[in-house]
């Protein structure tokens, strides 16, 4: 027994130690519900030229996916948010350092052919059949997902588009048991019939197969053009710290990407990012209705890394 024990102990170090290693050959991202489709595409044109890097993927709404790093201390090298915005405010500086602008998108009405008045509804009277008492309307979290406080912005600006004074609070009072956590967790409800419609962003509706309502460039969020117009909608979400708020102004919809600082694999991390904003990878995201913006004005461009400012353009 004297010969064997120190044996076993060096052996049991050593598996502790092996245990706790990070895996090399891994890449972690966070991602918002929207991307899912896209990202796990990509993903695998990825692993074709890079087939011993596993990618794991996580999805949530893109505020949970940031508190997830900030508040819960997860482990990630990427993330990739439904707005910008986001980065920006939760995770520069403390948690990242720059931020590129990737895609677009808009808002959508989305239902199926048994949603009630589905024969009816259009671009002109969709504000109408939601606040219909027999009508079931479902929107995601504000504090959690960019979709959430997009649907709020989306409804007021369609108050004020469509000249319909107190539609908005309405709305925002009505169906309040059905928000939840990410636009990606209505889709079920919407395919149960549990839902007749659901404010989700156009390139999921695609994705999916599912009916839509093309809302007017006013109230979509989509359109540069209208940037200036979008600002008279404003939401309060919750801020960095509890009990502090941030408040968000309608703004054109633009997703954007960061690799974290303390990222566990970032000779990976960095082989990813440059294939999913290249050519090749942007062309995954058009392919699934969010429009490549790169390269786009960074105002983080000065500590982008130098192998990926080509995916970016200065503000100067």
């Amino acid at each position: 027994m004297r010969f064997f024990k120190p044996v076993i102990i060096v052996f049991a170090v050593f598996l502790f130690s092996c245990g706790n290693q990070t895996d090399s050959n891994q890449l972690i991202i966070f991602h918002a519900g929207s991307l899912s489709v896209p990202l796990k595409e990509a993903v695998k044109v990825f692993n074709k030229e890079y087939p011993n890097i596993k990618v794991l993927t996580e999805a949530a709404g893109s505020r949970a996916c940031a508190r997830k790093i900030t508040d819960l201390n997860r482990e990630c090298d990427i993330m990739a948010s439904a707005d910008y915005t986001v980065i920006d405010q939760l995770l520069i500086p403390n948690h990242a350092d720059w931020n590129i602008k990737f895609a677009s998108n808009e808002m959508a009405i989305v239902f199926t052919e048994k949603s009630k008045y589905a024969n009816e509804i259009d671009s002109t009277n969709w504000f109408e059949i939601l606040l219909k008492d027999d009508v079931t309307y479902g929107r995601s979290s504000p504090d959690s997902d960019p979709c959430g406080y997009r649907s709020v912005l989306v409804s007021k600006l369609a108050e004020a588009y469509y000249k319909e004074p107190g539609f908005a609070a309405a709305l925002l009072g009505k169906d309040q048991k059905y928000i939840r956590p990410k636009e990606t967790d209505l889709i079920a409800l919407l395919e149960t019939h549990t839902l007749d419609y659901i404010f989700i962003y156009r390139s999921v509706a695609v994705q999916h197969g599912l009916k839509y309502i093309v809302l007017p460039d006013r109230v979509n969020l989509k359109n540069s053009e209208f940037t200036d117009y979008y600002k008279q909608a404003e939401v309060k979400i919750s801020g960095k710290e509890p009990g502090k708020f941030i408040t968000k102004t309608g703004e054109p919809m633009v997703y954007g990407i960061t690799l974290l600082k303390n990222a566990p694999n970032k000779e990976n991390a960095m082989k990813f990012l440059d294939f999913f904003l290249s050519t090749k990878g942007q062309e995954i995201m058009a392919e699934n209705g969010q429009p490549s913006l790169v390269p786009a004005k960074s105002e983080t461009f000065g500590k982008i890394p130098l192998e990926l400012k080509k995916y970016a353009l200065n503000l100067e």
